[in-house]
This record gives C-alpha cells, structure tokens and sequence, in this order.
C-alpha cells in the first residue's frame, strides 16, 4: 500500500466515526502533510476536539499535548517548568543524568540490591551492600555535579516542547503572558525559557474555539496576530441529515464508535510530507492563485503573506486526490486558508468555484457540441448531391448557427477573467469556421455570423 493510499484509508477511518465532517478531517491531513496550524470553529459538542483526537490516535508514535486554555493559564503549564535543583550549588537535575550510562547502571546495581532483600534484610552483610551501592551512587553524582555548569533546566516532559500534535481548547482565553510564547510557538516552532531559545518537534497546532475575537475591540485586538497564526480554518455545525445522526447514534450503541483499523506512523508522516514538497507547482497554476488573489481583494482584504504561501496546500491535496502536479481543482482546498473572518467564507467559496471549477468551460463545451452535432446533421443531408435538399440543410444549419453564436455572445459579457473571455473568442473561431465550410460546400459567399446575426 502506497504512502497516498494509506492516509486515505486513516481519513476513511475517521471519517466514519464522525458525521459530517468531511471537510475539517481532510484540513487535518492537510495541517499534517504542510506543517500548518489549524482553527476550528464551531458550538460546543460538535466533535471538534474529538475529530482532532481521533486523527492523531491514527498515528503511531505521535505524542500529543492537549490544555483547555483560561485567563489562569501559565507558561508552566504548557511548556514546562523550572527545576529547581539545577539552580542549587553543587546540585545536577535528574534530566542531566538521563543519558550518564555510568549512573544509570549505579543506579540499576542499587536497585536490584532493594529488590533483592527479601528474608535477608536482617542479615549484617545486607545492609553493608546496600551501602557501599548507595555510597557509589551518590559519590558519583556529587562528582558529576562539581564539573557540571551551573544552569537552569526546564522540565519539559508531556508539555508542548516534547509534543509532535498540539491541541489548545478555547484557545483566545489565554492570558498575556501565554500570548506571546504561544505566537513564537505557532510561527516559529520556537519557545524562550530563562533566556534561552529552544526549537519544537510540533508538527501541527490545533486549535478549537465556539467564538473569534472582536478585534475592533481593543482590549481583544491582541488577539489577532495569535489568530493570524492559524493558518487553516474550518467551521463546524450541528449534523443535518437525520439518517446520519441515527446511524451515528447505532455506532456509539454497538460499541464500535472510534475504533480504529487503520494507521500510519510518524516516520511515515514525514516521508508523505516530502512526498507533498516535490509535487511540481506549474505557472499555470501561479497564475490562477493569482487570479483568484485579485478577484479577491475587489471585496475583502487577502495578505500577500497569504498569497505567497498558498502552494503547500495545494500540493497537499493534490497528493490526495493523486494529481502528479497541481491542478485547477486543487485549489479548491484553499476555500479553508483564503477566508479570515467567517463573513468571507462564501466570497472566497463563489471565486474559487467560478475560477477553478471553471463553468465557462462547459457552458462553451456544450455549445460546441451543438453546433458539431449541427454540422452532421448538415453533411448527412448533403449527401445524396441534391441541391434543393443542400439548399434547406443549410438554411438550417445558419439558423442554428445565429442562435450559438447569440449565446457565445451572452457568455462573452458574462466573462469575468481573461480566461472565460479567450474560451468564449475560442468558441466562436469553432462557429465561424463551420460556418465557413458550409458556405463553401453550398456555393454561397461567406458571411460573418455578426453579419448575419445583425440582420435578423
């Protein structure tokens, strides 16, 4: 099984374990291909927490730091805190001597002489032992920590420094001062400790909230470089169809909800990530991101950062839809990175769909088609040499021509890209030399379609 194949089938997983929620599980793939953060938003109850839960158990070998976030949050609490025997004079923090294979074997040898007690802890030799193990160890610590530099070190263990997937529950409630190590964090994959700088292993934050901040609000405004750091951006709702919440209901009754028969490990991860990274990007598919840029800022504000970084997540869901390159439709994924506030989401929606799904395309087709099939028709009755049968084939053929090209002409106002406008001048060059070959068959002079259109 390809490393495409089975992250499709880790999505199939998830997806069977929470309704209606298609779009925020192939964002959390996404987040997961790119190295992006990810915003959900949506009421309480809406399995959002659990969606992003229930992808990481997917992934073996993955540890994960998950806080729900309020005004008494500390930095200590997500990112660890000071040990204080590495500030005491002649002292080493135990984190120092993890990695000493000469203590850790003192300490093993002082360990099975505990263990080993049983019904000689009476005897005199016993305790003698039990000594002499206890004096190594300690003597060796005490050396160890002479030559060890003085510093502080923080306890990093189950905190976000150590975690590979991060997920920050109402995450605009924090206070200040967990405000600006989160945005190095999130930007940077960085956090500062006693002066220090220290580099995270986190591969995606997650984070999940039922409100966004008023950043017209001063005291909230703070708020929106944290905000602006989460580059991916999905909305929830309570689930529709009612079939749906049934069977959803079965499954958490037949004990089957969130079982889990598909995974990929974090050494795979990485490799689908590089796989992403060397999807090509052609210029054509620049050009529309940049197209859709500029339909874009006729009526809402998009960051040229936003711009610039647009082609991770193109890449991504080009890999899962298994494109050898960037295409068109691949850009549809950006429907959850465009928009910034939730008022935008269906402009961002109308633009990519008018731009990548691209209608004109089968609008043109489809009179193309008509106009081939007109075409046959006329050849067909041309066949047998008759001139009056040639004569009436063609009366009917430039009929039905005038009609195409009065429909080429309403699509041709309607454009609105370059792109809609050459296919449309595309379309009538086609309508124009049917046109042509017909009067050329029958004997009669040519006539431009405008001409002829223009007269009736």
């Amino acid at each position: 099984m390809s490393l495409r194949d089975k992250m499709l089938a880790v999505i199939d997983d998830v997806n069977g374990s929470v309704a209606e929620r298609e779009e925020l599980v192939e964002m959390i793939a996404i987040a997961l291909l790119t190295r992006k953060n990810l915003f959900v938003l949506g009421e309480p109850g809406q399995a959002k927490s659990y969606a992003i839960n229930l992808f990481r158990r997917h992934i073996t070998g993955a540890r994960q730091f998950e806080r729900l976030l309020s005004k008494q949050s500390d930095e200590e609490q997500l990112f660890g805190r000071v040990d204080l025997s590495s500030l005491i004079p002649g002292s080493i923090p135990d984190s120092a001597l993890e990695n000493d294979d000469i203590y850790q074997n003192l300490r093993f040898d002082l360990n099975c002489a505990v263990d080993g007690l049983g019904q000689r802890k009476n005897a005199p030799e016993t305790f003698t032992v039990l000594g002499k193990a206890a004096d190594k160890l300690e003597t060796y610590r005490k050396a160890v920590a002479l030559l060890h530099h003085s510093e502080p070190v923080v306890q990093t263990s189950g905190k976000i420094p150590e975690a590979d997937i991060v997920l920050l529950d109402e995450i605009f409630k924090c206070n200040d001062g967990v405000l600006n190590s989160l945005l190095t964090a999130l930007n940077e994959r960085k956090y500062t400790n006693e002066g220090r700088t220290y580099p995270i292993p986190t591969i995606s934050f997650f984070a999940a909230s039922n409100e966004i901040p008023n950043f017209s609000d001063p005291q909230e405004k703070i708020l929106e470089a944290l905000y602006d750091r989460l580059e991916l951006k999905v909305v929830t709702a309570n689930i529709e169809d009612r079939d749906t919440r049934l069977a959803v209901l079965k499954n958490k009754q037949s004990g089957a909800f969130g079982q889990i028969s598909s995974t990929i490990t974090l050494e795979e991860l990485t490799e689908m990530q590089r796989e992403v990274a060397a999807i090509p990007v052609p210029d054509a598919a620049n050009e529309l991101a940049d197209d859709i840029l500029c339909e874009l800022r006729k009526s809402m504000t998009v960051s040229d950062r936003k711009y610039l970084g647009y082609y991770p997540i193109a890449q991504a869901k080009a890999w899962l839809s298994g494109h050898d390159k960037v295409e068109a439709s691949d850009l549809l994924a950006l429907k959850n990175y465009l928009w910034r506030l939730p008022a935008d989401r269906e402009k961002v929606e109308n633009v990519l769909n008018r731009l990548c799904v691209n209608p004109m395309q089968e609008k043109t087709d489809n009179l193309r088609a008509m106009a081939l099939e007109s075409q046959s028709d006329f050849k067909e009755a041309c066949g047998d040499g008759r001139a009056d049968l040639a004569r009436k084939a063609f009366i009917k053929l430039r009929g039905e021509l005038i009609r195409l090209y009065q429909r080429q002409c309403e699509l041709r106002a309607a454009a609105q890209s370059d792109g809609e406008i050459a296919l449309t001048d595309s379309l009538l060059a086609d309508l124009e030399g049917i046109s042509r070959q017909a009067h050329e068959e029958t004997g009669f002079t040519y006539t431009p379609l405008s001409e002829i259109a223009a007269l009736n």
